[in-house]
């Protein structure tokens, strides 16, 4: 009997201890049920409702510096060799060079273009001397042709005193010294106008000539490169060993190709391309804030310049259309460069002094818009009405204070968070 007691009381011992393990538990439970409810106050402060838009900053005012394209040359045909050239982000002024490309493959295309010039202007002198002397060679064959018609016609007159025979042979003369004469004068300008148009075939490349090496003289001026305004050279990197970089001393470029920038860094832009859906949202003099990706903690104000009248598709999808927006940059900074990537934050509008929660905290349902308020322990669901949204805060028009407590998660199936 007493072991029966014993075991009895042991059992009834472990059975306590299991439920006070249980209970230590579910308290412990609790607790963190508690501690993991997310909550937020009602505050009173300032409304705003941004846009965000990523664009590329660029300055207002620059000039591209490309490699010259050579006067009298294919475009794109040849390279040329930098000598010189500034460095990135270097300050250049009204008059600077640069970049500068070697000459030497234009000063010897002044040479072959001075030796085809004087090579012409020797063949046109030459050929002038010639038709000189055609021209005095067939003016005394006419001029004997002429006295040759004036003898037949001499002799003619002697006809009615001379046999019939020897009449006709002057009549014959006679004939023969006119058509002589007849075809002289025709071939005389018909030779006249042949070298004349000998003359001119010759005049007409020495003229091309003398073009081709003014090209080329104007050519080497252009292997220089001089800035047209005061700013910042900005270096367009190149393909080099599949790699992208900065143009160097050595390297050859093509005619046409873009060497750098020089900008203006008193006043930056930025770029930004702008959803259909969106586009109505915005318009030019509302203000905005520019973050640069590479330098996030640097905010500088901004203002919307300009919006494109055209749109555009996207590269990604052709039914999605684009338009572009400009927004101005307040403010300096050494960082703050072309072809830097931006983010800005446009305000589409500003309330001062309103009632403000989070977004997440109202649900809705049929049009109704709720929050649940948390006092005393207790929860309890109550109607507001709520102004304009965000996407993380909406403005309470009525319906709560300031100072209440409202969940974060409210638990309802038969509800929707608001849009």
């Amino acid at each position: 009997m007493f072991r029966k007691a014993l075991h009895r009381f042991i059992f009834a011992a472990a059975m306590a201890s299991l439920g006070c393990t249980a209970c230590t538990r579910i308290s412990e439970t609790d607790a963190s049920a508690r501690n993991s409810l997310r909550i937020a106050a009602v505050k009173r402060g300032d409304f705003r409702r941004i846009m965000r838009l990523n664009g590329i900053v660029g300055a207002v005012e620059s000039f591209s510096v490309i490699a010259p394209r050579l006067s009298g040359q294919m475009m794109g045909s040849g390279t040329m060799i930098v000598t010189k050239i500034v460095s990135n982000g270097a300050t250049v002024r009204n008059g600077d060079i640069l970049v500068a490309f070697d000459p030497q493959a234009q000063l010897k295309n002044i040479m072959d273009r001075q030796a085809e010039y004087d090579g012409l202007l020797q063949q046109i002198r030459k050929k002038q001397a010639d038709q000189v002397a055609a021209k005095i060679a067939d003016e005394t064959g006419l001029k004997g042709a002429e006295v040759d018609v004036q003898s037949a016609l001499v002799e003619m007159r002697k006809n009615e005193l001379i046999p019939k025979n020897q009449s006709e042979i002057n009549k014959s003369n006679l004939a023969e010294a006119e058509a002589e004469l007849k075809q002289l004068k025709e071939t005389f300008d018909l030779k006249r106008k042949a070298e004349a148009a000998d003359l001119r075939v010759l005049e007409i490349q020495r003229d091309r000539a003398a073009r081709a090496l003014e090209y080329a003289k104007s050519n080497v001026d252009r292997m220089a490169v001089r800035s047209t305004m005061d700013g910042i050279a900005v270096l367009t990197p190149i393909t080099r060993a599949n790699r992208r970089m900065d143009p160097k001393e050595g390297d050859e470029m093509r005619p046409g190709a873009i060497v750098m920038q020089v900008v203006n860094p008193s006043a930056m832009k930025v770029s930004a391309p702008v959803n259909q859906v969106d586009v109505a949202q915005l318009h030019a003099g509302q203000s905005a804030e520019v973050r640069l990706d590479a330098y996030p903690d640097m905010v500088f104000s901004g203002k919307v310049e300009r919006i494109s009248a055209m749109c555009s598709s996207n590269s990604d999808s052709k039914q999605i259309r684009f338009f572009s927006a400009t927004i101005s940059i307040q403010g300096k900074d050494p960082k703050l460069l072309p072809d830097l990537t931006a983010a800005v934050d446009v305000h589409l509008q500003l309330l001062k002094d309103v009632l403000v929660l989070p977004r997440q905290a109202v649900i809705g349902k049929n049009g109704q818009a709720s929050v649940e308020i948390l006092a005393n322990g207790k929860s309890e669901r109550r109607n507001v009405n709520i102004g304009p949204m965000n996407e993380f805060e909406a403005v309470a028009e009525s319906g709560v204070q300031e100072g209440m407590l409202v969940s974060l998660d409210p638990q309802d199936t038969n509800m929707r968070p608001m849009e």
